[in-house]
């Protein structure tokens, strides 16, 4: 019966791979093998910018993923968000291996109980922090791709036992330029200070655990980098009880604060083939 409706379905909505474009499969099982087949790395991107956390992502910015990137982000391909939150998961479970010291690849369970082990760990959240988009980047796609992502992911964790949530707490505090054409030291500028922490944001922070910042992509890791920083800011509060002043920075953003470079990582679906081969211990 469910191949009956599919091929109904095919004949009214003609379906093609977003990857490669073969017929009768919205992602065929070689792309999707592509994007979420391999183990997550570690990217650097080259120049990196001042304050970049730590990033894991699962595929290189190439061919198929690209296409599928680009399906769901530009047109709105709304269907491709789980198979690239599955990607996104596994990313955030290269980072969660490298913190806790799990060699190879072991999924989500080699991390469920946390770095520290027990039943603390255990029920410790995990919060995925999405890199917003601009709101009229936002209006013009239909979507927040990042969030839409992030919820996929958060989907796929929880399923392996890891205690994920997501928390959309940062914000635009400012128009910013359209980074198509900037940079690396540019896009570094046109985002120093862009980022805020909403009003309810720092409150939900503020009940602890692991943050890893999510995007789909990183090129120049000037988004994370800006988002990393405002994200160091609130945790220095939490830590200190003192409020400190939000001062737009020219420039990269600000070097790790308090020795919480540890506590704020990244993960990505993709990230451009050059920084794959970057990977200085």
């Amino acid at each position: 019966m469910r191949g009956w409706w599919q091929d109904l379905t095919d004949l009214v909505l003609p379906t093609e791979c977003a990857g490669c474009g073969r017929p009768r499969a919205a992602l065929c099982v070689e792309c999707r093998a592509v994007l979420c087949g391999a183990a997550p790395r570690r990217v650097r991107p080259v120049p990196e910018p001042r304050g970049l956390p730590v990033v894991h992502a699962a595929a290189p910015y190439e061919d198929a993923v690209r296409a599928v990137l680009l399906a769901h982000k530009e047109r709105g391909a709304l269907g491709l968000a789980g198979p690239l939150g599955e990607a996104l998961a596994e990313a955030v479970c290269g980072v969660l291996r490298r913190e806790s010291g799990v060699t190879g690849d072991s999924g989500a369970q080699s991390w469920v109980g946390g770095p520290h082990g027990g039943s603390q760990g255990r029920t410790m959240p995990l919060s995925l922090v999405p890199v917003p988009s601009s709101r009229v980047a936002v209006r013009a796609r239909g979507h927040d791709p990042a969030r839409r992502i992030a919820l996929a992911a958060a989907g796929e964790l929880r399923r392996a036992g890891v205690p994920a949530r997501v928390l959309a707490v940062l914000r635009q505090r400012r128009a910013v330029a359209d980074q198509s054409g900037l940079g690396s030291r540019q896009r570094q500028v046109n985002l120093a200070g862009a980022l805020e922490v909403t009003a309810t944001g720092a409150g939900l922070l503020a009940r602890g655990g692991r943050v890893v910042l999510v995007d789909d992509l990183m090129t120049t890791g000037a988004s994370l980098a800006e988002a990393a920083r405002v994200m160091r800011e609130v945790r220095t509060q939490e830590n200190t009880g003192i409020e400190t002043a939000r001062k737009p920075v020219s420039g990269a953003a600000g070097g790790p604060v308090m020795g919480l470079e540890n506590r704020i990582s990244a993960a990505v679906v993709a990230a451009s083939p050059e920084s794959f081969e970057i990977n200085r211990n």
